[in-house]
């Protein structure tokens, strides 16, 4: 933790600089994206096969699959997936087809059961794949059961997150893929909080709800009553982990950092600044004491929309009716927060880009993370050729 406790200190320092001289983190200049980007049917597929579908993706945390033969199953991006919980303790996803006709074989949802029968002919499998029954085996003929598993997809459960490659076969590593990103999730000690709710918001395009997201010039304009209470508007620090980003806002107390040691200013997180943890290419990550908010941006049903699940968690379980009560109007506050300020107007951003008005979008200096964000976009999309991105070029 000590280098850690450094690295934020180094960014609260910046932080504070950045609020006392009125300036922020800055690329080297303005960049450009095509409108074409957020609109084109072609590319939004291109994100979809070469992004979405070959990148480890954070579907499940550690908390949310706790016990031997717990299991979560959802649908991701059109794709059937069941993430389960073996009784080695090893977690491990799936297609949630089943190898007869095709059918889903676990209803969406959390649950547990070590095997899963599915509705149509009764066909059962254990929660490692396999096979393990046919109905009515002596009347079907013979099959090599070994054959028709479940199609295992890549996972690898890290830090208390368990990521899934949604491609079957391909090689997944999950600590290369986070890189410098891993020590500060692992030291979030994620499997020890307690899993409270989801809630589901419809949005425009992934990248027009993401670019949100990646910075803070906006807070006044839009969250003027809410974020920009705690925040000021376009101040931030950035630092990049590949493809990732830590993002630090300070707060609008920061100064109270300067009545403490140096050596202490990294360990007040949430108390004179806040980090927000990106993870390319959809998960946002927001953790505060009493509460943590964690989104992921899932593309479609058509490239103008986007289907983001809103994540919620707190550091102890609630102990009764009352506790449970404040934790669900806690997590709908911030939940209709981000729903109203923020997706409402991504919504018109999307109208906006599609009326013609303009055919590219002006990105400045001050959002060096929504330049970043674009440019390993492309750069994946180009087949990952050349250099990867700096985040101030």
């Amino acid at each position: 933790m000590t280098d850690l406790y450094k690295a934020y200190g180094d960014a609260a320092e910046r932080m504070l600089h950045f609020v006392e001289t009125r300036s922020t983190d800055q690329a080297s200049g303005v960049f450009e994206v095509p409108v074409a980007h957020y609109l084109d049917e072609a590319r939004w597929q291109k994100e979809m096969d070469l992004i979405f579908r070959r990148l480890p993706l954070m579907l499940a945390l550690t908390i949310e699959l706790p016990r031997m033969n717990d299991y979560k199953a959802m649908d991701v991006m059109g794709q059937p997936v069941l993430i389960t919980r073996g009784k080695d303790g090893k977690a491990r996803a799936f297609l949630n087809v089943c190898k007869h006709r095709a059918m889903h074989l676990a209803k969406e949802g959390k649950g547990n059961c070590s095997r899963f029968a599915c509705q149509y002919h009764g066909w059962t499998y254990a929660n490692d794949g396999q096979l393990v029954g046919i109905a009515e085996a002596s009347t079907f003929g013979d099959v090599d059961r070994r054959t028709l598993a479940m199609t295992e997809l890549p996972a690898e459960e890290v830090a208390g997150m368990i990521f899934v490659i949604l491609t079957p076969g391909l090689p997944i590593d999950v600590r290369s893929f986070l890189g410098g990103m891993l020590d500060d999730l692992a030291a979030l000690r994620l499997e020890t909080w307690y899993y409270h709710k989801a809630r589901t918001m419809e949005g425009a395009n992934w990248k027009v709800a993401f670019d949100g997201y990646l910075e803070g010039y906006h807070f006044q304009a839009a969250h003027t009553q809410t974020v920009a209470t705690r925040s000021p508007s376009n101040r931030a620090s950035y630092e990049a982990f590949g493809p990732h980003i830590r993002l630090g806002f300070p707060q609008n107390g920061i100064g109270r950092l300067k009545e403490l040691p140096r050596d202490e200013w990294g360990k007040q997180e949430n108390d004179g600044y806040d980090f927000i943890r990106i993870l390319f290419p959809n998960f946002s990550f927001f953790l505060a004491p009493e509460m943590c908010q964690y989104a992921q941006l899932f593309p479609g049903p058509t490239p103008d929309r986007n289907l983001t699940v809103m994540n919620y968690i707190y550091p102890t379980a609630p102990e009764n009716e009352e506790e449970m009560r404040k934790l669900d109007e806690m997590s709908d506050f911030f939940f209709q927060v981000v729903l109203d300020e923020d997706y409402a107007l991504g919504l018109k951003v999307q109208n906006g880009l599609e009326s013609g008005a303009t055919d590219r979008l002006t990105f400045g200096r001050n959002e060096p993370g929504n330049q970043y964000f674009h440019k390993w976009i492309d750069h994946y999309l180009s087949g990952c050729e050349g250099p990867p991105p700096v985040l101030r070029a």
